[in-house]
């Protein structure tokens, strides 16, 4: 790797960090994964294991959130109030830019992982992409035409209200802070609250996946109303239960009536990168830093 430019890459999970160096974002010749601890613990680990690599000329973070990311802000890199207990505040960009002396690309990691899609995965002939991830939490990630979407902060698609079947309001959610939003009743922590397992452990003609399959397809159907976007990558643990994506693709279908405008060019799919869309969305953001 004589003379190549090294990128570094952190998909920051809340409950990993998948970390790696490439000399492009799809060249990946090293990865490791690690816990996510306390931020003292996961960030001084992560940084040791970047140095053993040599010189790295720029890092990308995709990061739980939520996030600062206006670049105006003091707070830029920062991670703001967050559940994750310690990580309120933490200054995730600032402290890998002091201590490995690069610039470094910050963005959430669905943001990361959609702007991934869109280059190199199932959105590469598509001009906008949504990525979702639905596992320990839901969020979502938009870009059009190349770029993703940032307003006041960032979307927090995992956080819409919606529409609960008269038979489907016993369970009132485990968002700690708006109970049944889409994540509070759709995410895998929530599955498992409410039906005792994972979706992929319940049997195939349990009701979670009829329900579950509602929810998600009805973010499916406000995102092609509200954007017109082209194309909806879903992933994450929850996805991974055995014909739950052409569930919410039916689900999703039906919910539209054949009324929106964009008809065939609307789709649902699995993400083209698979389990590495998030890592690649991070060196991605470490090679335009």
């Amino acid at each position: 790797m004589a003379g190549e430019r090294l990128l570094a890459g952190i998909e920051a999970g809340g409950t990993k960090f998948v970390l790696a160096v490439g000399t492009s974002p799809t060249r990946i010749v090293a990865r490791h994964t690690i816990p996510t601890r306390s931020p003292e613990f996961t960030l001084a680990e992560a940084a040791e294991w970047f140095e053993a690599h040599g010189r790295i000329d720029a890092l990308g973070i995709g990061s739980f959130g939520p996030l600062e990311l206006d670049s105006s802000s003091s707070g830029w890199g920062k991670i703001a109030t967050t559940p994750k207990p310690g990580w309120s505040n933490c200054d995730i960009a600032g402290y890998f830019g002091a201590r490995l002396g690069v610039p470094v690309g910050f963005d959430t990691d669905v943001n990361a992982a959609a702007l991934a899609e869109y280059t190199f995965g199932s959105g590469a002939a598509a001009s906008s992409l949504a990525y979702i991830t639905v596992g320990t939490g839901i969020g979502g990630g938009l870009v059009i035409d190349g770029k993703a979407v940032h307003g006041a902060a960032h979307p927090e698609m995992g956080h819409i209200f919606p529409r609960r079947r008269a038979l489907n309001t016993d369970f009132g959610g485990i968002c700690p802070v708006h109970g049944d939003c889409l994540e509070g009743l759709a995410c895998g922590p929530a599955i498992k609250a409410r039906w005792g397992a994972s979706l992929s452990e319940l049997p195939e003609d349990h009701e979670a996946h009829g329900v579950i399959a509602d929810y998600l397809a009805q973010l499916c159907h406000t995102l092609f109303a509200v954007s017109a976007i082209e194309l909806i990558a879903m992933g994450g643990g929850v996805l991974k239960a055995p014909g739950l994506l052409d569930r919410v693709r039916q689900a999703a279908a039906q919910l539209d009536g054949g009324y929106l405008p964009g008809g065939s060019r609307h789709r649902i799919t699995a993400p083209g990168l698979g389990d590495d869309a998030g890592v690649i969305g991070a060196l991605l953001l470490a090679d335009c830093a």
